[in-house]
């Protein structure tokens, strides 16, 4: 251990560039892994946020056409329909299910005073529309079922929409605003929710269902049906009611692939959770590239020292030293090198995953740790196996007459 510690400080500027090389690629290794795991935990934590028992119900055959005298969903054999809502929601014919909310959709724009907005989604709905997604109420409160029946003109903001009509969200309950050219009276504010793509979803507002169907939207066909099933264990159970349903109340031929979509939040998470294990294992392969690259700078910078070395070696042999002594001696230099380049990129690495990066909070995965070091050390005694075992393969008489 001490001729390897002598050998290494020999030539310090040699050894600093082996160790760089090395610590380079175990702190790609583990950035990437946590960038890659962070980021899978985001896309899981906004799906778990809306829930994992949660069903979407939609039509193959697209929806749009919400325009009053125009052609649309409305005419299509398979269509949703608020009778079939009311009919999900019936616990004899679908016991698995807990609530069940309508959904229409449809855009324009809000103003408060001179202050204009453009909400991008307008959605119709009913009050289980709220906690079924997973969506509170931050500031004052949600419609009622009453307010349903009555189609009040009230309506629910999104965190956006409410800063951008009113500055302050806080301040908007209890004004009134205009949607088009309709008066609605502000009840509440949504809390915020985290971006899952290029549109902001606290851009949008809430009202009763009837009511849009009154001002905004016609009277056209649903764009989905959002299912909350009892229990996350009987998710499935509760997607094979809403099928068998839906599909006796349209009168689906047998001999006809289903018009009906049914988004399984569950079967989402499960193939997000295996999106993002695929992902990080590509980037972990893509980093292991730059442990290979400086692996070889190993052998180079050891080979070099070998060479330059060959006369001490030829005196060490001719001194009774054995084989297997200078082999472990330059085995020990090539670990060590490897074993403290992975330790400064350990250290760097965990200092970068402290913060953002491409937008993504790194998650650091302990295990990505304790197998980069362990094959920094691996690094090192492959590639230093070649020119140790070159330089204890050489003769005595040949490496002393080397220049």
């Amino acid at each position: 251990m001490g001729a390897a510690l002598r050998g290494l400080t020999a030539n310090k500027l040699r050894s600093l560039l082996t160790v760089l090389g090395v610590s380079i690629g175990v702190g790609a290794v583990i950035v990437l892994v946590a960038v890659g795991n962070g980021s899978g935990k985001a896309v899981q934590d906004r799906l778990e946020a809306m829930g994992t028992n949660l069903l979407t119900v939609s039509t193959t055959g697209g929806g749009g056409g919400f325009v009053r005298g125009q052609a649309g969903p409305a005419n299509q054999q398979y269509s949703l329909t608020l009778q079939d809502a009311a009919a999900l929601a019936d616990k004899k014919l679908a016991p698995d299910v807990a609530s069940v909310a309508p959904v229409m959709t449809s855009s324009g724009t809000a103003t408060n005073g001179d202050t204009s907005y453009t909400v991008n989604q307008v959605i119709g709905t009913t009050p289980d529309y709220l906690p079924a997604t997973n969506t509170p109420v931050q500031i004052g409160r949600s419609f009622t079922q009453a307010d349903v029946d009555t189609s009040q003109r009230v309506i629910v903001l999104g965190q956006t929409a409410a800063t951008e009509l009113f500055t302050r969200p806080a301040s908007a309950v209890g004004q009134t605003i205009k949607l088009g050219a309709v008066d609605f009276t502000v009840l509440g504010v949504l809390a915020s929710k985290d971006s899952t793509g290029f549109n902001d979803p606290n851009a949008t507002a809430i009202v009763p269902i009837t009511t849009l169907r009154a001002t905004q939207a016609g009277y056209g066909a649903l764009n989905q049906i959002v299912v909350q099933a009892a229990d996350k264990d009987r998710v499935d159970t509760a997607q094979a009611e809403v099928t068998q349903l839906l599909t006796a109340r349209h009168q689906v031929p047998a001999t006809e692939t289903s018009p009906f979509r049914i988004t399984n939040s569950a079967q989402i998470l499960q193939t997000s959770q295996d999106t993002a294990a695929t992902f990080t294992a590509l980037l972990a392969t893509v980093a292991a590239i730059s442990l290979v690259v400086g692996g070889i700078g190993v052998t180079n910078i050891m080979l070099v020292t070998v060479t330059e070395r060959t006369r001490e070696i030829g005196i060490r042999k001719a001194l009774g030293a054995r084989r297997r002594t200078i082999l472990g001696q330059f085995l020990i230099e090539a670990t060590l090198l490897s074993l403290l380049g992975g330790a400064v990129g350990v250290g760097t690495a965990l200092i970068v995953t402290r913060f953002q990066l491409a937008g993504v909070t790194p998650a650091v995965v302990p295990s990505s740790i304790g197998l980069a070091l362990g094959v920094s050390a691996a690094v090192g005694l492959f590639f230093g196996s070649m020119p140790a075992h070159r330089a204890a393969g050489l003769r005595p008489i040949d490496a002393l007459r080397h220049e």
